[in-house]
């Protein structure tokens, strides 16, 4: 079978895929912006089909070699080199490729002390864009639909990139009901939110060291070195220096962008 080759971009990074699988080539079409780089990729990986069984839990196992990396799910598994630049992946289905490349790109931006993968939706109104996170059934769904028509980041798992100076959201591929723009959109981001839903609307902020203990478990990420923990534990620690962190109550209505926009 013939190898065909499919170019991305995620984040600032630039992606090139090398497959025999039609079905993983027209899922990628779906879902992630073709990307033609003037320079060679950041990442190469491989993609093929036919490996293990339909979705069984989310749990990784991880396994470390010299020469790579492994991180098996019943669906998938992923193989990447030590410096995270080169990878294999064999999935079972469409999810699974779309869990497993979460998983690679997760990991990536962490070993680069990049940013972060949130769990979490993310909208932008006017020149900022705002997050929102909680736990599971907490409204991050809800509350990207009742942002309508306001550009949409992320439904799902939200592309964040923190330096010294500043916290961009960048348009995620990562979806779970709503489409990607395909914009390559990125946007500072203003602030995040973490969701009540309730009788009435009410903002109130976070301190600092509670903001980070509530977003700790809110980052995509399959750890498999301890100094990976400290990484995200630095890198959420800049991220609620740059940004106002609150507890939002809403209404399963749009009033609460009131509160955000005021």
């Amino acid at each position: 079978m013939n190898t065909n080759t499919f170019q991305t971009k995620i984040g600032d990074h630039h992606i090139q895929i090398n497959s025999c699988s039609s079905q993983v080539l027209a899922a990628l079409s779906k879902d992630f912006p073709s990307f033609h780089p003037s320079k060679k990729p950041d990442i190469e990986m491989t993609i093929e089909d036919g490996y293990g069984v339909s979705f069984q839990g989310y749990e990784v196992d991880i396994k470390k070699s010299e020469e790579f990396i492994s991180f098996t799910r019943a669906d998938y598994q992923l193989q990447v080199q030590p410096d995270f630049k080169r990878a294999a992946l064999f999935v079972h289905d469409e999810l699974a490729l779309k869990h497993a490349l979460m998983n690679f790109y997760s990991s990536y931006i962490v070993h680069h002390n990049w940013g972060l993968l949130i769990h979490s939706s993310c909208v932008v109104d006017g020149q900022g864009a705002h997050l929102f996170s909680g736990r599971s059934g907490a409204g991050k769904s809800t509350a990207a639909q009742l942002s309508c028509p306001r550009t949409l980041l992320s439904d799902e798992a939200t592309i964040v990139k923190i330096t010294m100076d500043s916290v961009i959201v960048y348009d995620s591929p990562f979806r779970s009901e709503l489409r990607a723009s395909g914009t390559e959109e990125m946007v500072p981001l203003e602030s995040i939110h973490l969701l009540h839903q309730s009788l009435t609307n009410k903002r109130v902020e976070v301190k600092k060291s509670d903001a980070l203990l509530q977003l700790m478990d809110k980052v995509f990420y399959w750890p498999h070195k301890k100094e990976e923990a400290a990484s995200i534990l630095f890198l959420l620690k800049r991220l609620v220096e740059h940004s106002a962190v609150y507890d939002l109550y809403f209404q399963k209505n749009n009033t609460f962008w009131e509160l955000i926009s005021s």
